[in-house]
C-alpha cells in the first residue's frame, strides 16, 4: 500500500485532546486578584507547582493562569512517556554531572514514584502503566553502543537489561530490530491530556483558583511582591512561579536559553487481535530507536500505536506559529518509516496526525532560576522529557521561592545554566548544520564529523 493512502483520513489534531472526557475550560480573569502564589502556565509545570504548593501548605492561597486551556500545548500532545530520568537519559547525565549522577537517579526515581502515588491518591484516570521502555538498535553499531551504555550505567548502580536480536523481537517483532536495552521500571506510559486534566481537578479540589484564556502579558515589582498583567485584569502576588516553558518567558533574560523545536506524531486506528499478534508487544513497553534522528512509539489503552519523532524542525528566529503544528511532508515520512518497521501491519490506517513545539535547551534537560530578588522562580528547557521531570521542576521552584536549602537546590544541575543559543542567523545556521551532521552520522555507522565532535567537547548539541 502507498503510505500516503494510510494518511487519507488522518485528522490534523492531537489524538489525546479529542478525548470525550475533556473538561470544559474555565473562565478568564476579569478584574484584580490577590494571592500568596501565582503560577503562570497551565501545563504540567504549572499544575504540579500549584498542587505541590497546596500539599506543602494547605493554607497557601494559590492562583493559576493559563493563556488558552489547561493541557492544550506540549502537555496534551506528547507521546505519553513518563520517565524517571531528570537528565534526558543516563548518558547525558553522566556526561554533564558525573559526580552527582547517583543523587540525580535517586531523585528521579523518587519523583516517578511520587507521580504514581499522586495518580492513585487523586484518582486520576490517565491510563498509567509502569511498563518500562526499550531502546532499540536497528544497526549493529547502535547495539554495540547500547551494550557499552549498559556497562557504564551498571558501574553507577543503574541496572539495564541488554536484549539480543531474538530477545528484543520476542518482546516486539520488527525485522529492523537487531537488539535493545530495556529499562524495566524507569518509564511509565500514560494518557498525557488525561493527566493534565486530572491534575487540574486535583488542584481545584484543594482550593487553587484557575483562570483559563488568561494570558500573562507583563511582570513587575509591586511593593514587597509582584504584579502580573492579564488582558482583563491584574494579579498581585507575594511570589510567582513561571511554567511557560517554550513560550517567551516573562523574565526576558531566560529567553536566550530556550528555542522551540517542532516534533510530530501519528496515531493508528485500533489494532485487531490478529494485528497485535503479528507484532507481539504483550508487555506494552514504550520503545524508541537509537539513531540520532529517532522514533518513539508505544501502545495506547485502546491498542493503537503512536509513532512519532525523527524530524525536529527549528523555525528561523524561534518564532512560534500554530500553522507549524501541521506538516504533511513529515507525516508522510513517518508513515513510510512506520511500515518499514512493521511491514506486517500493511493496510493499517492513521486516524490522527499532529505536531507541537518542544522547549529545547542546549543541555537537553531542565534549568532553573530566580528573578526579582527571589520573588519569582522559573523552570524550562525539558527538551521532550517533561512529562515526568516537570514535577521535579515544580519542587525546585517552590524550594527556591522558599529560600530553602534542599537536596534539590544543592545540585549543580539546579545551580548552573545551559549555554544560551546565539542570535540569528547564527542559531539557524548552527542548528541546521548540527541536524545535517546528525543525519550524516546515522548514514555512516554513527561516525561523528568534526562539527559534532566540537559540539560534544563544548557540551552542546541538538536533540528532540
Amino acid at each position: 500500500m502507498d503510505p500516503a493512502r494510510s494518511l487519507a483520513d488522518a485528522q490534523p489534531t492531537p489524538y489525546w485532546l479529542e478525548d470525550p472526557g475533556r473538561p470544559r475550560a474555565g473562565s478568564a480573569l476579569v478584574g484584580d486578584e490577590h494571592c500568596d502564589l501565582l503560577v503562570v502556565g497551565g501545563g504540567y509545570t504549572g499544575l504540579w507547582t500549584a498542587l505541590l504548593a497546596k500539599e506543602r501548605d494547605p493554607r497557601r492561597d494559590v492562583v493559576l493562569v493559563e493563556g488558552k486551556e489547561v493541557g492544550w500545548a506540549a502537555s496534551g500532545r506528547n507521546g505519553g512517556f513518563c520517565a524517571a530520568s531528570l537528565t534526558h537519559g543516563p548518558a547525558n547525565g553522566l556526561a554533564r554531572w558525573p559526580g552527582e549522577f547517583a543523587a540525580l537517579e535517586e531523585l528521579g526515581n523518587r519523583n516517578l514514584d511520587g507521580i504514581e502515588e499522586a495518580v492513585a491518591r487523586y484518582s486520576i484516570d490517565c491510563d498509567f502503566e509502569r511498563t518500562g521502555e526499550i531502546d532499540v538498535a536497528t544497526e549493529p553499531y547502535q547495539f554495540d553502543a547500547l551494550r557499552a551504555a549498559a556497562e557504564e550505567a551498571a558501574r553507577h548502580g543503574v541496572e539495564l537489561e541488554v536484549l539480543d536480536r531474538d530477545q528484543v523481537r520476542a518482546e516486539v517483532d520488527s525485522p529492523t530490530f537487531v537488539g535493545g536495552l530495556w529499562d524495566r521500571t524507569g518509564v511509565a506510559m500514560l494518557h498525557p491530556a488525561k493527566l493534565a486534566w486530572g491534575l487540574k481537578r486535583a488542584c481545584e479540589d484543594l482550593g487553587v483558583r484557575i483562570y483559563e484564556h488568561t494570558r500573562a502579558t507583563g511582570l513587575a515589582r509591586n511593593g514587597s511582591g509582584m504584579a502580573v498583567r492579564t488582558p482583563y485584569g491584574r494579579i498581585f502576588a507575594r511570589h510567582v512561579a513561571l511554567g511557560t516553558n517554550v513560550f517567551p518567558s516573562l523574565v526576558k533574560r531566560v529567553r536566550h536559553y530556550v528555542v522551540p523545536v517542532y516534533d510530530y506524531a501519528l496515531m493508528t486506528e485500533p489494532l485487531t487481535a490478529g494485528q497485535l499478534g503479528a507484532i507481539g508487544w504483550k508487555r506494552r513497553q514504550g520503545l524508541g530507536d537509537s539513531a540520532n534522528q529517532f522514533h518513539y512509539f508505544r501502545l495506547t489503552a485502546d491498542h493503537r500505536i503512536l509513532w512519532g519523532g525523527y524530524d525536529a524542525v527549528y523555525p528561523y528566529g524561534g518564532r512560534l506559529d500554530a500553522a507549524r503544528d501541521e506538516r504533511p511532508e513529515t507525516y508522510l515520512k513517518l508513515a513510510r518509516h512506520f511500515f518499514r518497521c512493521f511491514p506486517q501491519l500493511e493496510g493499517v490506517r492513521f486516524t490522527h496526525a499532529w505536531g507541537g513545539a518542544i522547549d529545547t535547551c542546549s543541555r537537553f534537560s531542565a534549568f532553573f532560576g530566580t528573578a526579582h530578588d527571589g520573588r519569582v522562580s522559573y523552570a524550562a528547557g525539558y527538551t521532550g522529557l517533561g512529562v515526568g521531570a516537570t514535577r521535579f521542576g515544580a519542587d525546585v521552584m517552590l524550594d527556591l521561592l522558599a529560600g530553602e536549602s534542599t537536596a534539590r537546590t544543592a545540585l549543580e544541575m539546579v545551580r548552573s545554566k545551559p549555554m544560551p543559543f546565539p542570535p540569528e542567523p547564527l542559531a539557524w545556521a548552527g542548528i541546521g548544520l548540527t541536524k545535517w551532521s546528525l543525519g550524516r552520522a546515522d548514514r555512516n555507522a554513527g561516525r561523528r564529523n568534526l562539527w559534532l565532535k566540537t559540539m560534544d567537547r563544548l557540551g552542546l548539541g541538538f536533540d528532540s
